[in-house]
């Protein structure tokens, strides 16, 4: 999700060095249904490598992707079998789902399907008889991985990778360009991101996060903070972008994998801070479930991750929280 601005876009600088031409290369392009961002200091511009490294991506991991690897899995392909970025996904799901005692389960995706945030129509009649029966194929402890192939206990579980697959697209980016010799980079896919080493300016790389105002087509932004970042990977999960509005209430995209129904508490936003981004965009949807209170003593037991929380203090204003690690990265709060 793009809720994390990139500032102070690098010009591009030519030196000599070792007689070969270094710059900064920015690149940009589409992918996973978002756009990306990647700037990096190197000797050779990597875009076609770079798109061809998101088209093998999408083709393991896109649920908008027809015959990829996941969408077949969901379709019970008996044919296929995975590879191994859809093994280090699928691990690190688990990882994260036990770790969370499931407020992280990409298994809830026939759910999210039905209140129109997955990948087909949303339904026009959704009843807690409804979600009750969906309920019964979430869970991954329904799910196993064996030998290249995902066994399901009943056929109708789905995968959902949306709220970890950018984040870990960021990282498969970010070692491309740190096994071609490149430490000063930044890669950003829909907003997820990975930075290292300094920019144009030989400055860390500085990274803003939005206020969250209920804004689903982003047009009027502004910024609640702006972070320092070096050799490290962010996301940002947050309900104040994808949503809709029906019947006077508003239906965020975040779905409780416990309940089957959109998450309603305080909670506007949650930026995580990892050395990979694959665990901060799964993180920062786990927190998205479990809300303001619940997400800081789960950081207080985990000091690894590191965290800043947005949430809604009453009266258009808000609250914020920095766990002990993240503040060493905030430059400016708004």
């Amino acid at each position: 999700m793009r809720y994390a601005i990139l500032l102070l876009f690098s010009t591009v600088l030519v030196s000599c060095d070792n007689y070969k031409s270094v710059q900064y290369y920015k690149i940009s392009g589409y992918a996973q249904g978002t756009t990306y961002s990647i700037i990096y200091k190197g000797e050779k511009d990597y875009r076609l490598e770079i798109d061809s490294i998101l088209k093998a991506f999408d083709m393991s991991l896109s649920t908008y992707v027809d015959n990829s690897i996941i969408s077949r899995i969901n379709k019970n392909d008996s044919s296929v079998r995975t590879d191994s970025l859809f093994n280090k996904f699928f691990n690190t799901s688990y990882d994260v789902w036990k770790k969370t005692n499931g407020d992280f389960d990409i298994t809830v995706a026939p759910i999210v399907n039905v209140w129109g945030f997955g990948f087909t129509e949303r339904s026009n009649n959704i009843s807690r008889k409804t979600i009750d029966s969906l309920l019964q194929y979430v869970g991954m402890e329904k799910v196993r991985l064996a030998k290249g192939k995902v066994i399901k206990s009943d056929p109708t579980i789905m995968l959902d990778g949306n709220a970890i697959a950018q984040g870990y697209s960021v990282d498969v980016v970010s070692g491309f360009l740190e096994k071609n010799g490149i430490s000063n980079y930044m890669v950003e896919i829909g907003g997820e991101l990975k930075a290292s080493g300094v920019n144009a300016k030989l400055q860390a790389w500085k990274i803003g996060i939005d206020k969250p105002l209920d804004d689903s087509l982003a047009i009027n932004r502004e910024l609640k903070a702006i972070l320092q970042i070096k050799n490290k990977a962010l996301a940002t999960s947050g309900n104040y972008r994808a949503f809709y509005n029906k019947d006077g209430r508003k239906y965020s995209h975040t779905i409780n994998p416990h309940t089957g129904y959109p998450v309603n508490h305080s909670l506007l936003s949650a930026t995580v801070l990892s050395n990979e981004c694959i665990l901060a965009d799964a993180y920062a949807t786990a927190f998205m479930v479990m809300g303001y209170e619940k997400s800081i003593e789960f950081v207080k037991n985990n000091p690894d991750i590191n965290i800043y929380l947005i949430a809604d203090n009453g009266n258009n204003t808000y609250k914020t929280y920095l766990s002990e690690g993240m503040k060493q990265y905030l430059e400016k709060e708004f």
